[in-house]
């Protein structure tokens, strides 16, 4: 792997001009950075733990033509306001998303979480009949989603995770954890742009926004907030050592469908083969 940590200026400038980043205030408290492009159909992107809005923009520019892309950068992510409670939940999260929902005036979308973001997207979904938010969500797509570690019985697992995680936060820092664990999140098939925008987006990172997100992963349970009669697709790299196949497919089985393998791709496969991802999100949203 190379050294460099960055993608190029050229590359950078590209995002700024194709994918730019602008603050939406929220009714709630604050607001949310949100990146755009596209027209039609609201694909609305959540992205995960270790990463950010910019994360969505090849397989955004490749789906221009078939949707009106959305990626939002999670509370304490990117310049996204970070939420008030300490040890959020993964309904905390999904009201914000929903005030975020109200403030553009998306009346549907497609609601697209990639690992963490899954739990976001399927609390979000979960909403009653009664919610003013009902009926916007049309269906999801889940890639590589996270189950999270708040089922019941997993709580020794849910301590070692956090202790874990914060601990490597403390050790190396934000620029530190970009530098040594960001190349877990691709297969050995990647190439050098997927590594650097993968670095680069995970040395992002805000210290308070990401220790929120830690325990919004231990506290969750996508299998119990999946919502009931929400039409869903899930999608997962078949070399992700993440969340592997064997765990997409519980999710896949719990939501009544095949899953969807991507060959050669790792945990970040809609960055490291954005084409393939976008076509997958196509032919979700024909179906």
């Amino acid at each position: 792997m190379s050294s460099v940590l960055a993608p190029p200026a050229a590359e950078l400038a590209r995002l700024d001009a194709a994918f730019a980043a602008r603050l939406v205030p929220v009714a709630g408290a604050g607001a949310v950075s949100v990146r755009e492009c596209g027209a039609g159909t609201a694909l609305v992107c959540l992205h995960g733990i270790g990463s950010g809005s910019a994360s969505w923009f090849e397989c955004a520019l490749a789906l221009a033509g078939d949707a009106r892309v959305l990626a939002w950068d999670a509370p304490g992510y990117g310049a996204s306001t970070p939420l008030l409670p300490p040890r959020p939940a993964a309904a905390d999260y999904a009201a914000r998303l929903l005030e975020l929902l109200d403030a553009l005036a998306i009346e549907d979308c497609v609601l697209v979480g990639h690992s963490l973001g899954a739990l976001v997207a399927a609390a979000a979904a979960r909403r009653g009949s009664g919610s003013p938010w009902a009926g916007r969500i049309r269906r999801l797509a889940l890639i590589s989603p996270a189950i999270g570690y708040g089922a019941p019985g997993r709580e020794a697992e849910c301590q070692r995770v956090r202790a874990e995680r914060l601990d490597t936060l403390q050790r190396l820092g934000i620029a530190g954890m970009a530098a040594q664990r960001a190349g877990r999140l691709l297969s050995e098939h990647a190439d050098e742009r997927a590594h650097q925008w993968v670095r680069w987006n995970m040395g992002r990172l805000h210290e308070q926004g990401y220790r929120q997100a830690v325990e919004l992963l231990c506290g969750g349970n996508l299998l119990a907030d999946l919502p009931p009669a929400m039409p869903a697709h899930v999608a997962c790299g078949a070399l992700d050592v993440v969340t592997t196949p064997e765990s997409c497919t519980l999710v896949a089985e719990r939501c009544g469908v095949p899953l969807e393998r991507l060959p050669d791709a790792g945990h970040a496969c809609y960055v490291e083969q954005p084409e393939r991802v976008a076509a997958w999100l196509r032919r979700v949203l024909a179906s």
